[in-house]
Formats: C-alpha cells, sequence, structure tokens
C-alpha cells in the first residue's frame, strides 16, 4: 500500500508560479512511479507529468512541457511539481498518483491516489 498527502495549492495570477509536493509512505519511494494529474470542473482527469523513481527520467504533457517540472527527494519521500508560467487554464484540483509501472498516463491505470490540492490561476 502507499499513501500520498499533497500540498501546495492555492490561488496565483497567471504568469506566477507554484510548487505541488506530494509525500508517499508505506513503501519505498525508489521502486514506485510518481505522477500529477489535474481535472478542471467539467472534465476529465488528465496527465500532467510522471517520475521514474529509479533514475530521471521524465514525460510531460504537452500543454505543460517547458514550464512545468516534475522531480523528487528520496531523503524526505516527496515528489514536487514546480509550475511556473501558470496559466488560468492551469486552474483545477491537482492529484498526485503512484503505480508500480512507470510512463502511465491514464488515470485509470494508477492504482494510489492523494486527495488533491486546489490549484487557481487569476487572468
Amino acid at each position: 500500500q502507499v499513501q500520498l498527502v499533497e500540498s501546495g495549492g492555492g490561488l496565483v495570477q497567471a504568469g506566477g508560479s507554484l510548487r505541488l509536493s506530494c509525500e508517499a509512505s508505506g513503501r519505498t519511494l525508489s521502486d514506485i512511479a510518481m505522477a500529477w494529474f489535474r481535472q478542471a470542473p467539467g472534465k476529465e482527469r488528465e496527465f500532467v507529468a510522471c517520475i521514474r523513481l529509479s533514475g530521471y527520467t521524465t514525460y510531460y504533457a504537452d500543454s505543460v512541457t517547458g514550464r512545468f517540472t516534475i522531480f523528487k527527494d528520496y531523503t524526505k519521500n516527496k515528489v514536487y511539481l514546480q509550475m511556473n508560467s501558470l496559466k488560468p487554464e492551469d486552474t483545477a484540483v491537482y492529484y498526485c498518483a503512484a503505480d508500480s509501472t512507470f510512463g502511465l498516463r491514464v488515470a485509470g491505470e494508477y492504482d494510489y491516489w492523494g486527495q488533491g490540492t486546489q490549484v487557481t490561476v487569476s487572468s
């Protein structure tokens, strides 16, 4: 079992930055894959980024490439999502997810989820 707790959401103006964090517990962080998804009102949950925790491979959605960075800290058992140049269309609830398989981009394929954290970008 893996437990995930997100934090760091909030309200920011367009062009600003936020850093989300996801703390994992229950299994060794190095042997799972971690990802961030987001869900805006009335829309499906969509893939944002993922990271291979046994190495440094990362994947990003086209909509966030060049603006968002996913990275990890083994010492704190945490994964982060640094979000820069935020846009109003980035407004959503952001979820941390984990699975034993790296590279998954469909929400239904992930076994473990956090509770979500709200990110609101004002124009």
